[in-house]
This record gives structure tokens, C-alpha cells and sequence, in this order.
């Protein structure tokens, strides 16, 4: 950067999906914002179809701070968004908020202030209490269980999509380019330097979540098979399980065939063994083939997410 804009203090990052009326609120909230250091402010379009990435655009453009702006070329998910935004920031710290406004801009500076104050590379918000719809919540407490057991999370750590962390593990986890990227399974396997903040949650300015079904599983699935072989290791000890069961049910029908004289049921327990076996053979292909096919696209070179354009706003000279 030239000497006339240099690096500021902060940077926030915001994925902007569907944002709608929301957007005008949200860029707003940032304008009378002033940090000691400078701040920056980076935007990353998922592909909307609102109109959100045009209208950006004019928004932008009497704030005082800088502004970039990251044109995705399709939807690759919010996950793909952020990291992409991350790779944009120039800030000695980074903060990243959702674009529904349940993040105030007066929290993000919470976890600045801890981020400057610990011995931390990042710190996570926690809420006293969520202000999300319950299907979200449940959603959000599955993928945290399945970090904690997958991940070796922290059992008292809430991964929050609002986070802060500092420039040197942002600039680590970037350098991932495969096409199934999960920013906190990132975050987990760069550093154990981690700290919790407690924060207000506000309710949603506008519309609702954008988490589909499809997304949440899709985010379940990254999660699962792209940062642990656990769900192998699972595989491995229901194999064992069930040949384990298997033999049971074999010495069970010899002693009841030789010992008792009682000739075995037949059908009914044949049918309960074999249902049970060639659900567990599937599950296990079914295990491997994600596991495969997955090392395929990233070996083919499925992208992780394609810039149509980088648009930057720099403020007027005073």
C-alpha cells in the first residue's frame, strides 16, 4: 500500500447474502465509527440475487474508512465468502460479522479490545443468550458437538461466526485453497491460543436466516470428512461391532441346534443379520466413496471459490 493509506488497526469482514434491506442499515452502523489506528472494511458479495452487490456499490462510497468490495462469481457458501474476504484485509486484527446486524458494531469492539489486552490469536463471542430461531440454534449446538468430538474442541467453546482474531492466524488459514474449506476447523488445527467473550446478541434486523437445510448438511459434511478421519475410525469399530455380533449369533444358533436339539428359527433371524450387515457394508462404502470423492475434486482442481471483481473505495483526502 502507498504511504498516503496504510494498513489500519482493524479490519472487518462482512459476507453479504440476500442482505436486502438490511444493507443500507448496516453500512450506516459503520459510518460513525472512529478507532484510534484506522479501520477498513471488507464486503464480500456471495453471488446475491437481490440486487445486493449493485446497490453495495453506491452505499460505500461516502464512508469515511476504506472499503473493499469482493464480487463472488456464484454462491460457494459462507464459509468460502469469509476466507475469501480474510484475503483482503490488511488490518493487524480482523473481525468478521454476519450482515443481519445481530452482531452491533459496539460488540466488535469487545473482541478487539480482548484481542489487544490477551495473549490470544482469537477469541470467540458467546451470548448469554441467542436470539436465533430454535431450528438454528439446534443446528448451530449439533455442529458444535460433532467439532467437539471430531476436532478436539473445547467443550465450553461456542464456535460463533463472529469472531476476531490477529494477523498472523488469519494469514496461516488462508493459505488453505481446497474447495470444502470450514474456517473454525481451520482456526482449531493453526493455533490453541483461544479465548471466549461474552457480547450481546440482537435480534435479526431483517428477513431470515439463509441456512437452508441443505447448506446446514453441506456444513456438516465439511466438518466431518475434511478435517478428521473420525467418521473411519467409526466405521472401523462398528465393523468390529458387528463381526463381534455376528459371532454371537453363531454360537447362539450351535448351541441351540446341538445342545438344546431345537432346530434354529430361520428367517425371521436371518433376514434381522442380513438387513443388519449390508446396512453397515453400505454405510462403510458410503463413508469411503465421500471420503474419495472428495480427494478427487480437490485433486482435479474443484475451486474453492471464484472473484468476479475486487471493487476499492479509498475516502476523500480531508
Amino acid at each position: 500500500m502507498s504511504p498516503s493509506h496504510p494498513s489500519p488497526l482493524v479490519s472487518f469482514v462482512v459476507p453479504l447474502y440476500n442482505t436486502g434491506a438490511s444493507l443500507i442499515k448496516l453500512v450506516e452502523a459503520f459510518r460513525p465509527l472512529q478507532i484510534a489506528g484506522g479501520f477498513e472494511l471488507v464486503l464480500v458479495n456471495d453471488a446475491s440475487t437481490d440486487g445486493t452487490g449493485s446497490r453495495v456499490v453506491d452505499l460505500v462510497k461516502a464512508l469515511p474508512c476504506a472499503v473493499t468490495i469482493v464480487d463472488m462469481a456464484r454462491n460457494f457458501g459462507e464459509h468460502a465468502a469469509v476466507l475469501e474476504g480474510f484475503r483482503h484485509t490488511r488490518g493487524q486484527f480482523v473481525i468478521n460479522l454476519d450482515d443481519d446486524l445481530q452482531n452491533p458494531i459496539s460488540e466488535a469492539l469487545k473482541l478487539l479490545d480482548h484481542l489487544q489486552s490477551h495473549d490470544c490469536d482469537v477469541v470467540y463471542s458467546c451470548f448469554e443468550k441467542k436470539k436465533h430461531h430454535w431450528f438454528r440454534n439446534f443446528c448451530s449446538w449439533l455442529a458444535n458437538a460433532c467439532a467437539t468430538f471430531l476436532l478436539d474442541k473445547p467443550r465450553d467453546l461456542y464456535l460463533s461466526s463472529f469472531r476476531g482474531m490477529r494477523r498472523e492466524l488469519v494469514d496461516r488459514i488462508t493459505t488453505y485453497r481446497g474447495p470444502y474449506p470450514y474456517v473454525d476447523g481451520l482456526i482449531l488445527g493453526a493455533t490453541n491460543r483461544i479465548d471466549r467473550k461474552l457480547v450481546q446478541h440482537a435480534d435479526r434486523a431483517n428477513g431470515q436466516s439463509g441456512y437452508t437445510m441443505r447448506k446446514l448438511v453441506r456444513l456438516w459434511l465439511n466438518l466431518l470428512f475434511n478435517f478428521s478421519i473420525m467418521p473411519l475410525r467409526v466405521a472401523s469399530v462398528l465393523g468390529a461391532v458387528l463381526c463381534m455380533f455376528g459371532l454371537v449369533l453363531l454360537v447362539s444358533v450351535l448351541v441351540e441346534y446341538f445342545m438344546l436339539g431345537h432346530p434354529p428359527a430361520g428367517w425371521s433371524s436371518l433376514m434381522s443379520a442380513v438387513s443388519i450387515f449390508s446396512g453397515a457394508q453400505l454405510l462403510i462404502l458410503g463413508l469411503l466413496g465421500e471420503y474419495l470423492g472428495r480427494a478427487y475434486m480437490t485433486v482435479s482442481g474443484k475451486p474453492q471459490c471464484l472473484v468476479r471483481r475486487v471493487i476499492t473505495h479509498q475516502p476523500e483526502e480531508p
